[in-house]
């Protein structure tokens, strides 16, 4: 955007600021939102649109036969369906438009994946990838098994300060998205892990006293995101498992062995940090594919 703002780039800058101040979003939420404006402002602008009021449905409509005529996958034009209905609602609340002009806007259909899901022996094989006897790969099998055994996210994962850590109650505390706090246990291995991690490995990164993370990268601050996405990549290759992982995968592993393993859907909702059991429920549909396979396997009239 240009150093003189039009009316409408800088409906957009309070909206992005509207987000990150008065709904505490996330980082990467901010991200995404203002990725997806500035592309909606940007198409606006082509159209010789400058002020809020003057977007109308038509306008609107167009946007969107705008992004599927470059090719945009479904899932990614119902995510900029969803910002831009919310920047819109922004609009209409703070009394910077009179109209609504996403009335027709439908969110594209698409059918629901399922999660990406590793087998217990998978599982195993990307524990056991970090193999090497220094700091890097005590910090690595620590990670591995903190992801598994706790089904946090990533970013979660990075976020976690020494102090969210009680190793002798063997729980974590997690702080997810919208800043929201969860407690979750450790397994006796992953605690095990991170025991050894932080009394041997973890000294021999860091560099100064001061840094709180958990997970520290070769430069003794903390690890990012990318960083350990990176690092996992790296085993899971080593494991024979690259074309299986996903940023989520072994989130949604813990979640199906758990579910397989007869805890309850509420339970695991807990766990995850899912604000809604609808988000979680699409892990029964991994363990009915599950069944599926074992009946086809075990009923003698099955084939």
């Amino acid at each position: 955007m240009s150093d003189k703002r039009t009316p409408l780039e800088e409906s957009a800058v309070e909206f992005l600021r509207y987000l990150g101040v008065e709904r505490s979003s996330s980082k990467n939420t901010l991200d995404s939102y203002g990725l997806d404006i500035r592309r909606y402002v940007g198409f606006l602008a082509s159209q010789g649109v400058e002020d809020p009021g003057d977007i109308d449905a038509n306008l609107v409509v167009s946007f969107m036969g705008h992004l599927a005529s470059q090719g945009l996958s479904q899932r990614s034009a119902a995510r900029i369906a969803s910002s831009v209905r919310s920047f819109h609602a922004f609009l209409l609340r703070e009394g910077i438009s009179d109209t609504l002009p996403t009335g027709r806007l439908e969110s594209p259909r698409f059918p629901q994946r399922l999660p990406r899901v590793l087998s217990l022996e998978q599982v195993e094989s990307l524990l056991e990838a970090p193999d090497s006897p220094d700091a890097r790969g005590s910090r690595d099998r620590a990670m591995l098994e903190t992801l598994y055994a706790t089904g946090m996210r990533i970013s979660e994962l990075t976020g976690l300060d020494v102090p969210h850590l009680d190793l002798a109650e063997r729980e974590v505390r997690v702080y997810g998205k919208g800043g929201k706090e969860r407690l979750v246990p450790l397994g006796s291995q992953a605690a095990a892990s991170l025991e050894r991690y932080l009394s041997w490995g973890r000294p021999k990164l860091a560099k100064s006293g001061s840094e709180k993370a958990v997970f520290l990268n070769r430069l003794g601050t903390r690890l990012t995101r990318q960083g350990c996405w990176k690092i996992i990549l790296g085993h899971a290759q080593k494991a024979g498992l690259a074309g299986l992982m996903t940023p989520h995968t072994l989130r949604h592993s813990f979640a199906t062995h758990l579910l397989e393993n007869g805890a309850d859907l509420r339970s695991i909702q807990e766990l995850l940090g899912h604000a809604s059991i609808s988000t979680t429920q699409i892990y029964t549909h991994v363990s009915r594919e599950k069944l599926r396979e074992i009946y086809l396997k075990a009923h003698p009239r099955a084939g």
